[in-house]
């Protein structure tokens, strides 16, 4: 074989890193020997696999065309060597969910998971919707659990559960006695929502269709208990996940409010890279993930 595992992580971490000091850093490799490995690499098979500009190295095509390819075959490679050595069966995923999914599902997910396999290892991280779509895509997460809709000819999306946004404002507000919106009350009330890019903003918009123009935005936050916390206090009207301000709900807190012409049902999706290796790791929470439906 003309290549060695060794040097296809230093591909790997060069790609990410685009700077060959910062990738041997990440592998506790010398800089000089990170840099053999490239070079023996591409001198092996008669190619370049990046455009050297200045200090960074940037993938060209040909790097590009491989990359997805490499990633597989290290993560099989990763599976094979913890089988041998029978620490575990699945390895370490990372996991990247949007800020509903992340705060009020992923945790409970991964708390089921840990209490059936103490040894498991999970990174979970939050952004929105589309920060999610871009980490799968760079590799730099195995798998992304998103609110908001999207299509890439390089991502397999699949669906996984339903969910519904809920309207509601402040106990005080003058339409919590009125329990339901006409098209009218949304159009003369503030609103505060959760900032574009965000699952729950598209669909908030995908709802208010034909009205969307006219909708007076007082406020947008990228979090969701700051937005409960600015709608409690009288700053306009919010709409959130259910699952988010079920609790609110029930304290009274924060009242419901009924919008019996708009449709505020969505899919929550599971997002993978195609050319991903499916690891155990991966396997295994999709698996978890499920019994929660």
């Amino acid at each position: 074989m003309k290549f060695s595992l060794r040097q296809l992580e230093v591909f790997l971490a060069t790609s990410h890193y685009q700077n060959i000091s910062k990738a041997a850093d990440s592998l506790a490799m010398s800089q000089s020997a990170a840099s053999s490995a490239l070079k023996e690499l591409e001198q092996q098979f008669d190619l370049l696999l990046f455009d050297r500009v200045g200090k960074r190295l940037q993938l060209n095509e040909q790097g590009r065309l491989i990359r997805s390819r490499t990633e597989a075959l290290l993560e099989q490679a990763k599976e094979l060597e913890q089988a041998l050595l029978q620490h575990q069966d699945a390895g370490p995923v990372k996991v990247g969910a949007t800020l509903t999914i992340g705060n009020y599902l992923a945790v409970s997910i991964l708390s089921d998971l840990l209490r059936e396999h103490p040894d498991a290892e999970v990174n979970l991280s939050v952004a929105n919707t589309q920060n999610i779509m871009q980490q799968v895509l760079n590799y730099d997460i195995d798998i992304g659990m998103i609110e908001g809709e999207i299509q890439h000819a390089e991502l397999d999306i699949i669906p996984w559960r339903t969910d519904d946004l809920c309207v509601f404002c402040s106990p005080k507000h003058p339409l919590a006695q009125q329990g339901e919106l006409t098209d009218a009350d949304i159009q003369n009330n503030r609103w505060v929502l959760r900032e574009s890019g965000s699952g729950t903003r598209q669909a908030f918009d995908r709802a208010m269709h034909g009205i969307l123009s006219q909708i007076p935005i007082a406020v947008e936050l990228q979090h969701t208990e700051a937005i409960k916390r600015a709608v409690g206090n009288g700053l306009g009207l919010g709409c959130l996940s259910r699952i988010s301000v079920e609790d609110a709900l029930k304290r009274g807190d924060l009242i419901e409010l009924v919008v019996p012409k708009r449709d505020f049902e969505r899919t929550l999706y599971f997002i993978l890279h195609k050319k991903k290796h499916r690891s155990a790791g991966i396997q295994r929470w999709l698996t978890f993930c499920e019994k929660m439906v």
